[in-house]
C-alpha cells in the first residue's frame, strides 16, 4: 500500500467503521458483564433489587435487561466486523 492510499477517503471510512464496531463490542461486552454480575449479586441477596425497580417492572428485570442489551450490542458489533471483512 502506498502512502497516498493510506490517506484516501476510503481508508478513513474503513477506519471509522472498525472504530464503531470495536466500540459496540466493548460497550456490549461491558454491559453484559455488569448485568451478569448484577444478576448474580441480586439472586444471592447481596444487593437489594427494589432500588432498580422502575414503574411496574421489578428490579431483577431491569438488571437482566442490561445484560440482554449488552448481548445485542455485542452481536451488532461482531456482525459489523464480519460484514466489513467481505
Amino acid at each position: 500500500m502506498e502512502i497516498s492510499e493510506l490517506h484516501s477517503p476510503e481508508c478513513k471510512v474503513i477506519t471509522a467503521k472498525k472504530y464503531i464496531s470495536g466500540l459496540l463490542i466493548l460497550a456490549g461486552n461491558s454491559l453484559t458483564a455488569i448485568g451478569c454480575v448484577g444478576l448474580v449479586l441480586a439472586l444471592s441477596g447481596l444487593i437489594q433489587t427494589d432500588s432498580f425497580g422502575l414503574g411496574i417492572s421489578s428490579g431483577i428485570r431491569v438488571i437482566g435487561s442490561v445484560a440482554a442489551t449488552g448481548c445485542l450490542l455485542s452481536a451488532i458489533g461482531y456482525g459489523l466486523v464480519e460484514y466489513f471483512e467481505k
